[in-house]
């Protein structure tokens, strides 16, 4: 067993023991065990909050060691997501991108979540900056599971049902940061997310909500076909590989993919260890042009 593997295994611990039974453990995606981002990115132009119908609930998992930039302002992982955002808001300043973006990985287990969640508690965080988190990867969804929280409602009852977006959006207490669940599982998620409906919905959000950044958690790329449909609505596309993890061919299959997308980035996770930081989280975050 790593260095890593042994430092997350008594974090998880600890917290399972904080828990006490009060919710459910969390697990962490694989590939997410390190908090290293690399990532040539964008940001986005300051924007207001806007009412939500949801009052705001308490986020028992913030205190997740994986979630680095809710409770580990003075750590290395953290300073990385703040620079990852930084990115993110020039570009958007420079026109790149309006308000909307898509967070995807070649593959599973490369910390698409992990770099959705901790790049939204950032940007939230600030007083500018209003951020509505989807979650769409709706075949394992776990923004919530990572938050500690539960929805009876979400993305797919608005489509199946009718619901109201503003209906089911969480607001958290992190920061200006909001919740769109995933909703009830579906047989065909594919189908789902090609309908019209879906992509009405999907412009309808970004629409409704354009003095938010919306940040869209999705599906892999190479697995599913879900992130196509997501990428031709959003304003920009960000792509987590994972160090020693993603195939140089697994890589180019992926570019080849959003070749007709805005991608605004590659962001390298669990790039190699230089120093230790609180909970095992370990490196730097080397940026990378497209």
């Amino acid at each position: 067993m790593s260095r890593i593997d042994k430092a997350l295994e008594i974090a998880a611990q600890k917290r399972k023991a904080a828990d006490s039974g009060k919710r459910s453990e969390v697990e962490p995606e694989v590939g997410a065990r390190e908090d290293d981002l690399g990532a040539r990115t964008a940001a986005l132009s300051p924007r207001t909050a806007m009412p939500v119908l949801q009052p705001k609930v308490p986020i028992h998992g913030a205190d997740n060691p994986f979630l680095v930039a809710a409770h580990s302002a003075g750590n290395g992982a953290s300073e990385q997501y703040r620079k990852l955002k930084s990115s993110l808001v020039k570009l958007s300043q420079l026109g790149r991108f309006e308000n909307s973006l898509m967070v995807t990985s070649a593959v599973g287990g490369e910390g698409k979540t992990l770099t959705s969640l901790n790049l939204a508690i950032t940007l939230a965080q600030e007083y500018d900056h209003t951020v509505l988190l989807v979650e769409a990867d709706i075949r394992s969804p776990s923004v919530l599971k990572y938050l500690g929280m539960q929805a009876e409602m979400g993305l797919t009852d608005c489509i199946l049902d009718g619901v109201d977006v503003g209906e089911v959006l969480i607001k958290t207490d992190i920061g200006n940061l909001t919740i769109l669940p995933a909703g009830r599982m579906v047989p065909n998620p594919v189908e789902l997310f090609s309908s019209k409906k879906m992509q009405d919905l999907l412009e309808e959000i970004k629409n409704r909500y354009a003095n938010r950044y919306i940040i869209v958690d999705t599906t892999p790329l190479l697995p599913f076909a879900e992130p196509q449909y997501i990428a031709n609505v959003v304003d920009g596309v960000l792509l987590v590989v994972r160090e020693g993890y993603t195939s140089m061919d697994k890589l180019n299959k992926s570019l080849g993919l959003l070749k007709n997308h805005n991608l605004l980035g590659v962001i390298c996770n669990a790039v190699r260890q230089t120093k230790e930081y609180k909970y095992g989280y370990y490196g730097y975050y080397g940026y990378k042009d497209n």
